[in-house]
């Protein structure tokens, strides 16, 4: 597992790779200059970010986030202080483990595995979520195709349905497919849904 660490003091991030060290792990990269960070995230590709930060001020805790964001991978932070709303934004950020006053070398492997299970965790349920999103947005679209032939031949739902199952199956094409295609010429046909 290549494990990259954030922080600006050299001497707080030694804790944190010494923590890594001796439970075993040490593909890691020091990053100690915040300047081009993300760059030089995308071009080491690690599999987990760790980030330090002392006393954080509004606009570094902001930065973080952003990254979180912009980063699909597992992010854990560790704070000297915090606040409620800050917490809050770490949390709708992504941030996989936020850590609060707890930087010593025993607590970074269980930190770490923790910001991993919860990050993939919350993986499945944005693909599961994506999923049913587009599974609806399917079954709009059938429907609105549906209700177009049913209006135009004057078929009940089923038969409009099996109309769409068909002509999908005779093109080797998703029913979806077959619904959209109907859908565009109707429009450009000038009909109105």
């Amino acid at each position: 597992m290549k494990i990259a660490i954030i922080d600006e003091s050299a001497a707080r991030a030694a804790v944190i790779e010494e923590g890594l060290r001796e439970a075993g792990l040490d593909d890691i990269a020091l990053l100690v200059e915040r300047h081009g960070v993300v760059a030089e995230l995308e071009r080491l590709a690690p599999d987990v970010i760790l980030i330090n930060l002392e006393n954080p001020s509004r606009d570094m805790l902001e930065e973080s986030f952003a990254l979180s964001r912009a980063l699909a991978r597992p992010i854990a932070m560790f704070v000297d202080q915090s606040d409620e709303a800050s917490i809050a934004e770490a949390v709708d950020a992504g941030i996989s483990a936020y850590v609060v006053d707890g930087l010593r070398k025993d607590r970074i492997k269980p930190v770490l595995e923790l910001a991993v299970r919860r990050f993939h965790a919350f993986s499945r349920l944005q693909a599961e979520l994506q999923e049913a999103r587009s599974a609806l947005a399917e079954r709009k679209t059938i429907d609105r195709a549906k209700a177009l032939l049913m209006k135009r031949r004057g078929v009940d739902e089923p038969t409009a349905y099996a109309l769409l199952r068909k002509q999908a199956m005779d093109g080797g094409r998703r029913i979806v497919e077959v619904a959209e295609a109907l859908i565009t010429a109707e429009n450009l046909l000038g009909g109105s849904l």
